[in-house]
């Protein structure tokens, strides 16, 4: 299933839910629920730069596809950066590259976020990106950080 297509269909999922907060706390049982990231991997070298909340994020590459796999201690982040992990898990690196994440703003979830949390999801992004350039053997091209975007929500919304 491509990107997009994961990407619509948890958005199809998650909108039955007509209550913004309820919505996130579905997330954040799914990252509980979920296959955790082995405490060996929690290492330095896979922490997440510019996350305040503890996150640590992994890509494995098999067959051309990238299977990410993350653990943040906050719950709500946790819930999030899983999120992420299931809309790019098994896409080549061009996806990953190539599709921006959608869903929480379809989902209006973005404008709950503190400016922290969405700062940190941003880094995730960042990450996976940077881990999708290596893979891809692309990585180190002029040092510059991947066009990585995720919509920000008016400050009078928080």
């Amino acid at each position: 299933m491509s990107v997009t297509a994961k990407q619509h269909a948890l958005c199809e999922s998650l909108e039955v839910v007509p209550d913004r907060q309820e919505r996130l706390s579905i997330i954040v049982e799914r990252g509980r629920r979920g296959v955790p990231l082995a405490p060996e991997r929690r290492i330095p070298g896979n922490r997440v730069p510019g996350c305040v909340s503890p996150v640590w994020l992994i890509a494995d590459c098999t067959d051309d596809r990238l299977f990410f796999r993350a653990h943040a201690e906050a719950p709500v982040v946790n819930g999030l950066v899983r999120l992420l992990c299931e809309i790019y898990d098994g896409a080549t690196a061009n996806e990953v590259l190539q599709n921006e994440p959608t869903l929480l703003e379809a989902l209006d979830l973005m404008r709950d976020l503190s400016p922290t949390r969405r700062n940190g999801l941003l880094a995730v992004r960042r990450r996976m990106c940077e881990l999708a350039l290596k893979h891809s053997g692309r990585e180190g091209g002029g040092g510059s950080s991947p066009g990585v975007h995720l919509p920000v929500a008016p400050e009078g919304e928080m």
